[in-house]
């Protein structure tokens, strides 16, 4: 087992997921239930589903292609969503009185 890349994955994910949109409805579904441990095992299993359905998705590309290209095509994506996330100009519709 590689505990380094162990460590390194659950810091990463751990520090992406807070304050994420699934983090605000497991918040709002255990505020609104007597059942809280449903929600968590719920949530649980639906980030340990994502996670692997990731894993065998960059499973399958690194057998496709070089690992260089695919850590290529990532950074490439997360640069495209960055700036259209900084460069969108959908103002907030102001409030009349």
């Amino acid at each position: 087992m590689d505990w380094h890349l162990l460590g390194l994955s659950f810091i990463t994910v751990f520090l992406s997921e807070l304050g994420d949109k699934s983090q605000l409805a497991a918040i709002a579904l255990s505020g609104s239930t007597k059942f809280p441990r449903a929600v968590f095992l719920g949530t649980a299993g639906a980030l340990l589903l994502t996670s692997f359905l990731g894993v065998i998705a960059g499973e399958g590309a690194a057998q496709l292609l070089p690992v260089h290209w695919v850590k290529a095509i990532a950074a490439i994506g997360f640069a495209i969503m960055a700036v259209r996330l900084l460069c969108s100009n959908t103002a907030l519709p102001e409030e009349s009185e």
